[in-house]
C-alpha cells in the first residue's frame, strides 16, 4: 500500500503513467475481478447461512423478534448517520474542481463501456467544450465520445418512460435468479432470494433442512477461504490497483495525486467521526433509554477488554468469546441471553461496516461529480443494510461488500483502490463499533427479559480471564 502511494507520486513526477497503466494496472484489475467473483456467492451463502442458523422460528418468539428488530434499527441509524455526515461535510468536493471534472469524464466513458446508465442524468460529454479534454485523458475520438453521449441519453429516456412509482419494489424481486447471479448490478435481487431461501429453510423439518444447511455452511467456508487466499496476495494487488487508479485519475500531474490524498484525508475524518459518534453517543443513548442501571462509564469499563481486542484483531468473530465473557461477567447478562444474541450479532450486526460503506459510496460519487438522488441514496441504505447480513465477521470483509454496494448504484468497483490506503486503520475502529453494538443490544434484550444482574466492578479484569 505504501509502495503504491510512493509509486503513484514517482510515476506522476517522472511521466511514467503510460507504463503504470499498461504493465502494473492489469494486476489490479485481476484483483477486482477476483473479489467480484467471490462477492456474489459469498453474499448469497452468507445470508442463507445467517438467516437459517437463527434456529427454529417457533422457539425464537418475542426475544428473537426483538433482537433482530433492534439490530436492524441500529444498522439503519448507523447508515443514516454516515449519510448525514458525508452529505454535510462533502469530503469528495474538497479537492480541485478540474480534477473532479476529469474524474467525471472518465466515469462517463467507463459507464458507457460497461453498459451502465449515468446515475444523475447529467452528461458532460454532450458539452463540446469537454470533448478536447476527454480526448486528452482517453484514447477515444470525438465521434466515439459523441456516441457515448447520445447512447446514454437514449437509454435514460427509455428507462424513464417505463418506470412506475413502485418500480424500485418490483426491481427487488427477480424473475430469473440465474440472470441476477450473472449481473452484479442486481445484488438486491440476490439478497432477496437469499433471505427468502433462508427463511424457508426455517420452516421445513430438520431432517430435510439439515443437509442443505450443512452444504450451505460448507460452501460458505470455501468462499471465506477464497477471500483469505486472495487477501494473502493483497499487498501486491493493492500496490498495482492503487498505482493504476491514481495514474488513470492523475496522469503525469503530481498536483492531482496530492488532491486525491487530500480528499482521502477528509474522507477518513468523516468516517472516523461517524464511528466515534456511534461508540460514544448513539449506543450510550440507546442503552440509557432502555437500561437505566448501567452508567455511562460503567458500560465502557465493562466492555473495554472486548473493545481492545476488537481494535487489535479487526475481527468480530475472533472477539466473540471475549465479548461474551465481558457481557456475562461484567454486565451481568444471563448466559442464555448472551449465547443467543451475540452470535446473531456477529453475523447480522455490522453497524460500523455499514456506516463506512455508506460514507465511502457517497464520497467516491462526490469525487467523480456524481450527484446521487435521495432515491439512489436510499438504494445505498437498503443494499448496505441487507449486505451487512452477509458481511463475514473477518478482517476487511466489508471491502468485499463495498463492491456490491458500488455495483448496486452503477459505480466503478475499482474505485475502492482510492480508499485502500486508510482501510486497515478504519477497519479497526469499525470492529469496535460492531462489538459495542452487539453488547448494547444484548444488554437491552437481557434487561427486557429480566435476565440481567449488573454490579459495578472496580476493574473489569477482576472478573475477566484473558486466557479463557
Amino acid at each position: 500500500m505504501v509502495l503504491g502511494i510512493i509509486w503513484a507520486l514517482v510515476s506522476s513526477t517522472m511521466g511514467w503513467s503510460a507504463f503504470t497503466i499498461n504493465w502494473i494496472d492489469p494486476f489490479g484489475t485481476i484483483f477486482i475481478n477476483l473479489l467480484k467473483l467471490i462477492a456474489v456467492p459469498l453474499v448469497l451463502f452468507s445470508i442463507i447461512s445467517g438467516v437459517a442458523n437463527i434456529g427454529d422460528p417457533s422457539s425464537l418468539g418475542r426475544m428473537g423478534g426483538k433482537t433482530l428488530l433492534i439490530y436492524l434499527v441500529t444498522t439503519i441509524l448507523a447508515i443514516s448517520l454516515g449519510l448525514l455526515l458525508v452529505n454535510t461535510v462533502k469530503p469528495g468536493e474538497l479537492i480541485d474542481k478540474q480534477s473532479r471534472i476529469d474524474n467525471r469524464i472518465n466515469y462517463e466513458i467507463w459507464a458507457d463501456s460497461q453498459g451502465y446508465q449515468i446515475k444523475d442524468g447529467i452528461n458532460y460529454l454532450k458539452d463540446p467544450k469537454f470533448f478536447k479534454r476527454a480526448q486528452e485523458i482517453s484514447d477515444l475520438t470525438k465521434k466515439d465520445l459523441r456516441e457515448v453521449s447520445v447512447s446514454d441519453k437514449i437509454e435514460t429516456a427509455g428507462k424513464q418512460k417505463e418506470s412506475t412509482p413502485l418500480q424500485p419494489l418490483v426491481d427487488i424481486v427477480p424473475d430469473n435468479f440465474f440472470y441476477a447471479l450473472s449481473n452484479n448490478g442486481l445484488m438486491l435481487q440476490i439478497i432477496f432470494f437469499a433471505i427468502f431461501f433462508g427463511v424457508c429453510l426455517l420452516f421445513i423439518p430438520d431432517d430435510k433442512s439439515g443437509p442443505v444447511l450443512k452444504l450451505v455452511d460448507g460452501i460458505n467456508e470455501v468462499f471465506l477461504k477464497m477471500v483469505d487466499i486472495v487477501m494473502q496476495a493483497a499487498p501486491f494487488f493493492v500496490f498495482a490497483l492503487l498505482a493504476g487508479v491514481v495514474s488513470k485519475m492523475a496522469g503525469n500531474d503530481i498536483g492531482k495525486v496530492i488532491e486525491i490524498f487530500k480528499g482521502l484525508s477528509w474522507y477518513s475524518l468523516t468516517v472516523l467521526s461517524g464511528l466515534l459518534i456511534m461508540i460514544f453517543v448513539t449506543y450510550p443513548l440507546i442503552l440509557k433509554g432502555f437500561v437505566k442501571r448501567i452508567p455511562y462509564a460503567g458500560f465502557f469499563k465493562a466492555m473495554s477488554p472486548a473493545q481492545t481486542l476488537a481494535f487489535s484483531t479487526s475481527s468480530s468473530a475472533a472477539t466473540l468469546p471475549v465479548t461474551m465473557e465481558c457481557v456475562e461477567q461484567n454486565l451481568g447478562v444471563n448466559k442464555k441471553i448472551s449465547s443467543f444474541v451475540l452470535p446473531i450479532g456477529a453475523t447480522v450486526n455490522m453497524d460500523g461496516t455499514s456506516l463506512y460503506q455508506a460514507v465511502a459510496v457517497i464520497f467516491l460519487a462526490q469525487l467523480h461529480m456524481i450527484d446521487l438522488t435521495i432515491g439512489q441514496q436510499l438504494t445505498v441504505v437498503m443494499t448496505t443494510t441487507l449486505a451487512s447480513i452477509g458481511s463475514a465477521a473477518v478482517p476487511s470483509a466489508g471491502l468485499v461488500m463495498l463492491i456490491i454496494v458500488l455495483d448496486s448504484v452503477g459505480l466503478n468497483p475499482a474505485w475502492i483502490a482510492i480508499i485502500f490506503p486508510v482501510d486497515r486503520i478504519l477497519d479497526m475502529f469499525r470492529t469496535v463499533v460492531n462489538v459495542t453494538g452487539d453488547a448494547t443490544v444484548c444488554s437491552i434484550i437481557a434487561d427486557g427479559e429480566n435476565m440481567m444482574d449488573y454490579k459495578d466492578h472496580k476493574s473489569p479484569t477482576e472478573t475477566f480471564d484473558l486466557d479463557s
